[in-house]
């Protein structure tokens, strides 16, 4: 899990905590902590180093030492790994006017019964063969489709666009399960901003009037161009402007 640290609250931290434990259970795993047990030692972190404000975590388990060097679960010798980092750690404020490019990958995004990407996992050669196509091609981030070719998610955030006003993400059944995407998703239908969720392909990625990508680290970041398309709206876009605000106001109230 990806935390943050705003004003003295961690953010959205019973959404994350969910998403972690379910995690767990899907791969059978029991780390020995209760909810509170965890967050306790989260804080012991943060306490300790006076952290209070604008910083970034890192919440990492895996089953830890084993008897065998090999991939057997019944090998695992019961003590989990659990590691905590917190680092001061803001997104660049020259991001939200120059924007991200994205380069299409082919690597796909997997569907639940190949490798479920909606699974906070520690598994992600996938996501980072796809980024260094990215990479290659002189891109930020890389786009990756569905099996089926239509718009999924980015390596490591999730995607929205916006055409005519209405902000167009995918159904979520190939994505990370993500919290600051879903979070857009309940702002703009709080704030009356028309959405879809959907099956999109590239030529209507290509058609958009403005695109932004979210993630716990950098919230809402604007996208300046995809595949060499660059989107016509000025950077940040209003509907992107609009969402990041209402965003920021609720990650105030969060810290209330």
């Amino acid at each position: 899990e990806g935390l943050r640290l705003h004003r003295g609250k961690l953010l959205f931290l019973e959404t994350h905590l969910d998403r972690l434990y379910a995690g767990l259970k899907a791969i059978a795993l029991d780390i020995g902590l209760s909810r509170e047990q965890l967050t306790a030692e989260i804080w012991k972190l943060l306490d300790g180093n006076g952290m209070t404000d604008g910083a970034h975590l890192r919440l990492m388990i895996t089953r830890g030492e084993k008897a065998a060097a090999n991939q057997d679960p019944r090998n695992w010798l019961g003590r989990p790994t659990i590691v905590i980092t917190a680092e001061y750690k803001s997104p660049s404020p020259e991001i939200v006017t120059r924007g991200l490019s994205l380069f299409t990958s082919s690597i796909l995004c997997t569907p639940a019964q190949m490798f479920d990407m909606r699974l906070n996992s520690h598994s992600r050669l996938n996501l980072i063969t796809a980024l260094l196509q990215a990479i290659e091609a002189g891109c930020d981030e890389a786009l990756m489709l569905d099996p089926s070719g239509f718009v999924s998610s980015c390596n490591a955030t999730n995607f929205f666009f916006v055409r005519d006003g209405r902000v167009m993400t995918s159904t979520g059944d190939f994505c990370f399960n993500g919290v600051t995407r879903g979070n857009v998703i309940a702002l703009c239908r709080a704030k009356g901003v028309p959405i879809t969720l959907g099956d999109f392909s590239l030529d209507d990625v290509y058609d958009a009037d403005e695109a932004f990508v979210t993630g716990t680290f950098g919230g809402l970041t604007p996208v300046r161009e995809i595949d060499g398309h660059v989107l016509p709206a000025a950077l940040p876009g209003p509907v992107t402007t609009a969402l990041r605000a209402a965003y920021e106001e609720l990650k105030d109230a969060q810290a209330a």
